[in-house]
């Protein structure tokens, strides 16, 4: 069974990405892009703020 967590070796600010990609088997860039597409908007950046205090660091 997978879980998500936050990537310790493929993080940039705080892994959130990274670990996006591990759990659904996208190169994690093409979800940094996605996040940066996001982060333009104000809930964008709020929902990756969220997540990073929300999803654990990986094990």
């Amino acid at each position: 069974m997978k879980k998500l967590f936050r990537s310790r070796t493929n993080k940039v600010i705080c892994g959130v990405c990274g670990g996006i990609g591990e759990y659904v088997g996208v190169d994690p860039t093409v979800i940094r892009l996605l996040a940066l597409l996001l982060g333009c908007t104000g809930t964008g950046l709020v929902a990756y703020i969220v997540a990073a205090i929300i999803i654990p660091e990986e094990i």
